[in-house]
């Protein structure tokens, strides 16, 4: 069904629930049914016409005819999939109103909620429209001044965002996503209020699990947790909560469900320099020194993973460099027979945003990969932000890849080719190792498979950037930390001296520990507390009273009056100009001009960076806007405001982002030209898929060799989630055919 035959279905069907309604009396019910339902109405209308312009140009944003991804395309088909459930709804209210089973306070809260969904998205939207205004043709990364990009990210932060994360969580992705996302955002508020506790040294207590219980069961409740989490809560919180994984009892649960590997070692690389060969001429050497940033001379952790055991991998020097893990340390079993070595070999470096997980949590996929490839895998345990900012993890991601392609028979390769592999950060890694190692002029691997890595590192905004505000997996705010904390913004935390001495894998234990300890009595405390409110229901509607105790976020929203701006606001954003300079032949790379300036704090611009449904130009060109920002909407149009004060978003405004070994985007053409090819595989609704598609534009528009594949419907991390459907199953094995393509020998030339 096409945008314009949907939203005038949803239109119609919004009329008559509307009429219906309006005539069922003066009940309250009635008339909030009534209103959602106009509420929906005007803003599918004013919707339509915003999204049918951004569709309008979005080809020009792709990266060629069979790659029909970017930003713009992303934000339109979510939108859409929110007015296909609208639609979905009102034909269902329209066919069970007269029930007498029709759950009127189940779908009345449903449709509540997707109407503030809606019409978040539709000043997303604009926004969007804003882009298209300011931006080069071609060019998805923020153009214009630094009064234009501060005053967006003013505005965009401040949006409300708990509807996303309450009954409309997931509503973009597969539905197979859909329970684990559930399970994520309750643990995660669970998590988050323990973790505060932990913070004021109260522990965990029967009254918090019993809160947490509430979150499980009130997603009004449970969204609003989860935005004020994500808007407040450090680095140090998203450490820990990523980090859990790395809990013994959950990591053998997981590594139950994965392939049986012969070989799975942790490895400490001594810090030692070694020589390698230049590729340019053998005959001559360069000195690879060990990691030295911040913290001087240190090992380099590594695992290497094969699925059989193969010539090299028992040797007695491989065996010195094993590094104990406790019981499960060594999954290595003799056979009669040793496989000879593979002629490939595959370097992986993990995600996390920098600052979380090892290979460990990343283990079950990487043993599917062994298994599948039939190669061995060495993937790297890169030191994390924020103790160890930028450049200490790519040193040693460049050291340990070196010491790879340096001693490739010890891990059962000849090394005949070598594929570097990683998703998210550890696909900037990937790009930025091999960068470096075309500066140092040793051997740069035969191929990269980066699943939708980040290549730019500064704070500045794209039209996929715009879905990080209902993006349960990678919101703004945790962006923006991660990123300040690899920079080096995020110094280390300065809690106590008992929590530091723990570590923070040692903090996660005895916290999960407590947790175990006083899970029964939280239980029968939640349980009891329930009865007893339940019990006194008759009692407390006997007694006449003003105001209920509480109520949800989407009642409380029918009341609220509506103003052109909440009352939250950042006191500073600081941020860079990124220009993408391009002519208007979309086939050419834009030049990307690299200021190393370092803006104060944001001045008012007399341009408008935003423009109304009726302002969006028939061309893509830079234009001045004489109005304020006060006219970023229509009149009469006003999205909801967040209700949490933003107490930490740190827009990053070192200068260091725009070095092209943290922000590979922003490399210069010269540089790029070293990269070996490039094999991305993106997601459509991830807020990093324009990282992906300006990448793949630049590098095609050098000649270089490089493919993009989009998968649909999958959130940020698909690698860590294969086990979970079809539909990430299919995700993981495009990424395995990409790393097939790199390791197969190159063709015979024809005579």
């Amino acid at each position: 069904m096409d945008l314009r035959t949907m939203t005038q279905s949803l239109v119609t069907l919004a009329e008559d629930n509307m009429a219906y309604f309006s005539s069922q009396g003066p009940g309250e019910t009635a008339r909030r049914l009534s209103g959602v339902f106009a509420g929906i109405r005007e803003q599918a209308l004013g919707l339509e016409p915003a999204l049918g312009r951004l569709l309008s140009v979005a080809h020009l944003f792709d990266l060629d005819a069979e790659t029909p991804a970017n930003g713009y395309r992303s934000l339109v088909h979510t939108a859409r999939c929110c007015l296909a459930h609208l639609l979905h709804k009102s034909r269902y209210v329209a066919s069970n109103r007269r029930s007498i089973f029709f759950r009127t306070s189940h779908n009345l809260a449903e449709l509540e909620a997707y109407l503030v969904a809606l019409t978040q998205l539709r000043a997303l939207a604009y926004y969007a429209q804003g882009l298209l205004a300011t931006n080069q043709p071609g060019g998805l990364f923020f153009e214009g001044d630094d009064g234009l990009i501060a005053e967006f990210l003013r505005e965009y932060v401040t949006l409300h965002k708990g509807c996303f994360y309450g009954r409309c969580l997931g509503f973009q992705f597969t539905p197979a996503i859909r329970p684990f996302l559930q399970t994520i955002s309750i643990g995660l508020v669970s998590f988050g209020e323990h973790y505060k506790r932990n913070e004021t040294g109260l522990g965990v207590t029967a009254s918090s699990l019993f809160t947490s219980g509430r979150f499980a069961i009130d997603p009004e409740l449970r969204g609003a947790e989860f935005e004020r989490i994500i808007q407040n809560l450090d680095v140090h919180f998203w450490k820990s909560f990523w980090n859990i994984t790395e809990i013994e009892v959950l990591s053998s649960l997981a590594n139950m469900t994965s392939a049986t590997v012969r070989v799975s070692r942790l490895l400490s690389l001594p810090p030692e320099a070694f020589e390698m060969p230049l590729t340019a001429d053998p005959k001559f050497t360069v000195t690879i020194s060990p990691p030295l940033a911040h913290s001087g001379p240190g090992p380099v952790l590594v695992r290497l993973i094969s699925y059989d055991l193969r010539e090299g991998q028992d040797s007695e020097e491989l065996s010195n460099l094993v590094k104990s893990e406790g019981p499960r340390s060594l999954e290595l079993r003799p056979r009669p027979q040793q496989a000879p070595r593979a002629q490939s070999l595959v370097v992986h470096i993990h995600g996390g945003g920098f600052v979380a997980q090892t290979s460990k949590s990343h283990e079950p996929y990487l043993k599917s990969w062994a298994q599948e490839l039939g190669v061995p895998i060495l993937s790297i345990d890169y030191s994390l932000a924020p103790e160890a900012p930028f450049p200490r993890a790519l040193e040693e991601c460049f050291y340990a890849y070196c010491w790879a392609v340096k001693h490739c028979a010890l891990l059962g390769s000849t090394g005949e080719r070598i594929c570097l592999a990683g998703d998210s950060a550890g696909g900037n890694l990937c790009f930025t190792v091999s960068l470096r190692a075309a500066a140092y002029g040793v051997r740069v691997p035969d191929g990269i498979m980066a699943a939708y890595p980040a290549t730019m590192l500064q704070s500045t905004a794209s039209p996929s950037r715009l879905l990080s505000i209902m993006d349960p997996l990678l919101p703004l705010s945790v962006l923006t930390k991660c990123v300040s904390a690899y920079a080096g913004g995020e110094t280390e935390d300065p809690s106590n001296s008992d929590q530091k001495a723990l570590g923070m894998m040692g903090l996660v234990r005895r916290d999960t520990a407590l947790l175990f300890r006083d899970l029964r009595v939280g239980a029968s405390s939640w349980l009891h507390s329930f009865l007893d409110l339940s019990g006194n229901k008759s009692h407390r509607n006997s007694v006449p009273t003003a105001e209920p105790m509480r109520r949800s976020v989407s009642e409380a929203a029918l009341v609220q009056p509506e103003g052109p701006l909440g009352t939250d606001s950042l006191k500073s954003l600081t941020l860079h100009d990124l220009s993408l300079k391009g002519s208007s032949d979309t086939s050419d790379t834009p030049e990307l001009s690299l200021s190393a300036e370092t803006l104060g704090p944001p001045t008012p611009s007399d341009i408008n960076f935003f423009v109304g449904p009726d302002d969006a130009p028939d061309e893509l060109s830079t234009k001045d806007r004489g109005c304020s920002a006060s006219a970023a909407f229509p009149e009469g149009f006003h999205p909801r405001r967040s209700s949490h004060s933003t107490t930490r978003m740190p827009l990053c405004s070192l200068p260091i982002v725009k070095n092209p070994f943290m922000s590979p985007l922003l490399a210069s053409d010269s540089m790029l030209q070293s990269l070996p090819p490039v094999h991305i595989v993106a997601c459509a609704l991830d807020p990093m898929l324009d990282d992906s598609v300006m990448f793949a534009r630049r590098l095609r528009g050098l000649g270089k060799p490089v493919t993009l594949r989009v998968v649909e419907d999958l959130p940020h991390g698909f690698l860590s989630l294969a086990a979970l459907c079809q539909e990430t199953r299919q995700a993981a094995e495009q990424c395995v055919e990409c790393i097939r393509l790199i390791l197969a020998p190159p063709a015979a030339p024809r005579v």
